[in-house]
């Protein structure tokens, strides 16, 4: 059965080997977990799951396998054939009709009474109030309506179930979903430089230690708090197509100024021109020259680019192309000057792969960038953090 569960996990790209396989029979020897499920459970998922954004995949592998021995509300041969699971149609009761229906009681009464159903229930069903179907108002199923009941499969629509058959965690960490705040963070966190700059106000403990038994007497040495020292330049396109990206590009905004220190953030629309702002309900009013900006901070600094990437393509290649102002040189000039100023110069973009190929405009920014442009998936977001760590 182990050996079952290893191979299912390589199969799954989770990159287990003999090693954690050992620790983990080792682990089960001596006994250092208490013979519960759970929390075999986690012990497997501390042994075998090194990236967070893995874990999904791991709960997906771990209930293939153990499906059936694990699951203390599963009869033998009790398996839900799916199609039995697909909703045809919502049952709209009145609200008299809802008052009728009265809840089975206790959380042990109503697994009794769902494990006496499987045993009984022979065939497919839908609608009505006993059976475990779809679209009824029977405790068990899904689609129709209940007041305390078990939902199996399907999706919820009242939002009334005490329980949810076969419910998944950690479904935001897979690396293909789309992303949120902490996942985010976690794709950032790559691209990492640490160093002790400032004043010394934190407790050196191994020099404390050291200085105290060379001397005799307690000799306190403190150092300077180590932080991410990156440097990072984020210019975010808003307006127009990036509306839809909203909540997404706001998520990454929070977590890059949570990760990193020293942050500069400037906002522009389509694509960057000789002036750029800070505050959107000012954007005419108080605009900063790019000039300044690329004559401010160092070459050392990182830039990021989020924006999707979709425009007039004459917005990026001719003088005048803007749709906002009358713009004297072309967008990919500017382009061109901030990657010649900054190597370490990526651009993610929202907007899903698959649709890039579509837009000239995308293949035009995906050229200026020397290809360097990332998808915002916790995936994208990794290659994004390896690439700017490469350059120097």
């Amino acid at each position: 059965m182990l050996l079952n569960f290893l191979d299912e996990l390589r199969a799954a790209g989770i990159p287990a080997g003999v090693k954690e396989h050992l620790v983990l029979l080792d682990a089960l020897d001596r006994q250092v977990i208490d013979q519960t499920p759970e929390a075999f459970y986690y012990l497997a998922r501390a042994t075998y799951v090194k990236d967070e954004g893995l874990i999904d995949r791991f709960d997906q592998v771990f209930q293939k396998v153990f499906r059936g021995i694990f699951s203390e509300t599963e009869m033998p041969g009790a398996d839900i054939p799916e199609e039995w699971l697909r909703a045809v149609a919502e049952k709209y009761l009145s609200p008299e009709e809802m008052e009728k229906i009265k809840s089975l009681g206790s959380w042990d009464e109503i697994m009794e009474t769902l494990k006496k159903r499987l045993e009984e229930q022979q065939g497919r069903h839908q609608g009505g109030n006993k059976w475990i179907g779809t679209g009824g108002t029977s405790p068990f199923g899904n689609g129709g309506y209940n007041p305390e009941g078990v939902r199996i499969g399907g999706e919820s629509r009242h939002k009334r179930a005490i329980k949810v058959w076969e419910r998944r965690e950690f479904q935001n960490l897979d690396a293909t979903r789309e992303l949120g705040t902490r996942t985010i963070k976690v794709a950032l966190r790559r691209l990492r430089r640490f160093a002790r700059e400032g004043a010394a106000d934190e407790l050196d403990l191994d020099e404390t230690i050291s200085g105290t038994a060379k001397r005799g007497f307690l000799d306190v040495h403190m150092r300077p708090e180590r932080r991410n020292a990156v440097k990072l330049l984020l210019f975010l396109d808003v307006g127009g197509s990036m509306d839809p990206h909203i909540r997404l590009c706001e998520e990454l905004f929070s977590a890059a100024t949570t990760e990193f220190k020293n942050l500069e953030f400037f906002y522009f629309h389509n694509c960057l021109y000789e002036g750029v702002w800070k505050d959107n309900r000012r954007r005419f009013a108080e605009r900063i020259p790019t000039w300044d900006i690329l004559h401010k901070y160092g070459h050392d600094y990182k830039v990021i680019f989020v924006g999707d990437a979709a425009m007039s393509p004459y917005e990026i290649s001719y003088p005048g192309g803007s749709v906002e102002h009358m713009n004297d040189e072309p967008g990919a000039l500017w382009l061109e000057r901030v990657t010649r100023t900054y190597p370490a110069t990526v651009w993610i973009n929202p907007e899903r792969r698959d649709y890039w190929d579509y837009s000239q405009s995308n293949k035009m920014i995906r050229q200026l960038m020397d290809d360097r442009m990332y998808p915002l998936t916790l995936d994208g977001l990794d290659a994004a953090m390896r690439e700017l760590s490469r350059k120097r």
